[in-house]
């Protein structure tokens, strides 16, 4: 998809407003031209209105998905606002599998995405089908490939050491508060390659702000006169000021002469693009940076920071566990410290669901489905499903070891990124984060679990409700 939108000039304030409220005003319709199909003929589901299951799948939605799953059986609709578009959610893993394989030239992902719209942009990754995904992915895979990934393990080393090193013996913290300081400081750093702290203090609460909203604001962007109103305007405003922020930064790294020196995100994206333009290709705009990079960044940093947060509570509540988790630590075994980052994303969700739009009438899970329904596995169901995972209650990493007579968990079982050629191209970079983050603290400290928790929705993901507090004393 090309656009006639430009960015704006140096320290054309206005043109960035300007900029910002049309990205509001196109992408609140993104995946709006498909008719609502009938719901004759779908899996059942319940008849509230519309609006009141649109609330609960945003809001309850680790209570709703399984008690859908008891009472309608492992496919189940949902009609959701606006528009009484319906949602049909699958629960086994061959279903799942289905979806992923799909067309994707019939299953499109950037349509189902299109609540993020507002925020992320209609040239995001998230949001894009067809050839201007297999573009734009082509371009910002090589940023998230072996080599690269080897070049980020030191900074991401470098800044949780710093984190953890401003810890107390004896301290007790919300430990998704810190996580999130930490992740953040990192995608900074990696995507932007900021390092100055005086851009940083700026970028911080702009950041945080854009992550910190509740899921009545995404919801409320399918309603244009909102964005005038309370929470929504505050909301357009701080975009206006990140949109500004990160303009600002690719000018300036554009003019930049030493990119090739340069390992952040950012930089490889501008000699990608520039690769590609002297073959003749098309190149990435400043507004298409602009999607990109806000894509990762906020993909990149709450997502992350929840699932350390969980992984400290669930090591925190076993002696014999952290023991495990610290002898790991000091025999370099990063494959135990994997799969306790991986078997905490199980246990503890933060993306509920993966979903697709068809453009055409298909056969889904055995069901013929119309043009223009939404269709998805259930993250959360999948994730606790008995068949999938034995005592899926039980916080056990041994599932994701790859021992003799354990096999861990396939592809379409085990899904928090997703899968098929939609899958999340920042998975790799998340699990060498993790790993990197749980080596600096389970190396310095003993953990410990302060009381219990529960997720908490916060945009589109969920978080500890009580910010997973823990104790952290000095290994001694």
């Amino acid at each position: 998809m090309t656009t006639d939108i430009r960015p704006p000039a140096p320290g054309a304030d206005d043109d960035t407003r300007a900029l910002t409220m049309r990205r509001f005003h196109r992408t609140s319709a993104i995946g709006g031209n498909t008719p609502a199909p009938s719901f004759d003929a779908l899996p059942p589901g319940p008849r509230w209105p519309a609006f009141a299951q649109t609330v609960a799948l945003m809001r309850f939605r680790h209570q709703l998905h399984p008690w859908l799953q008891r009472r309608y059986g492992d496919a189940f609709t949902l009609n959701l606002v606006p528009g009484n578009r319906p949602l049909v959610l699958f629960t086994t893993p061959e279903v799942t599998k289905e979806i992923f394989a799909g067309d994707p030239e019939i299953f499109h992902a950037g349509k189902g995405n299109s609540i993020l719209g507002p925020i992320m942009g209609e040239h995001s990754l998230l949001l894009q089908d067809s050839r201007e995904h297999h573009r734009a992915r082509k371009l910002i895979m090589p940023a998230f490939l072996g080599h690269a990934l080897r070049g980020y393990r030191s900074m991401v080393a470098s800044v949780a050491a710093d984190e953890a090193g401003r810890w107390h013996d004896g301290e007790e913290f919300r430990s998704l508060e810190r996580m999130n300081s930490l992740t953040l400081e990192v995608i900074l750093r990696v995507v932007f390659g900021v390092t100055d702290e005086t851009r940083l203090a700026r970028l911080r609460p702009a950041v945080n702000r854009t992550v910190d909203i509740s899921p009545a604001i995404l919801l409320g962007w399918a309603y244009p006169r909102l964005q005038k109103l309370g929470p929504w305007r505050r909301t357009v405003e701080n975009q206006v000021e990140l949109d500004r922020l990160m303009y600002a930064e690719i000018r300036e790294r554009r003019r930049a002469g030493d990119l090739d020196q340069r390992t952040d995100v950012l930089s490889r994206l501008l000699l990608a693009s520039a690769a590609a333009e002297a073959e003749g290709e098309q190149g990435l705009d400043d507004t298409e940076l602009r999607d990109q990079l806000v894509t990762l960044l906020l993909a990149g940093h709450e997502t992350t920071a929840s699932a350390l947060s969980w992984t400290l509570v669930e090591v925190g509540r076993s002696p014999d566990l952290l023991e495990r988790t610290q002898r790991a630590v000091d025999e370099g075994d990063d494959a135990w410290l994997e799969a306790v980052l991986k078997e905490a994303m199980r246990l503890h969700p933060i993306i509920p669901m993966v979903v697709r739009t068809l453009m055409e009438p298909a056969t889904v899970g055995g069901w013929d489905l119309p043009a223009g329904t939404t269709v998805g596995p259930s993250i959360i169901y999948s994730h606790q499903r008995e068949a999938n995972f034995p005592d899926p209650e039980v916080f056990r990493p041994e599932r994701f070891l790859a021992t003799d007579g354990n096999e861990v968990p396939a592809l379409n079982v085990w899904i928090p990124f997703g899968g098929g050629v939609r899958r999340c191209i920042g998975a790799g970079f998340s699990l060498m984060e993790g790993v990197e983050v749980l080596r600096e603290i389970f190396g310095r400290y003993d953990v410990t679990a302060l009381g219990t928790d529960v997720p908490k929705v916060r945009n589109i993901t969920s978080v500890p409700r009580r910010g997973a507090r823990i104790r952290v004393a000095a290994r001694r």
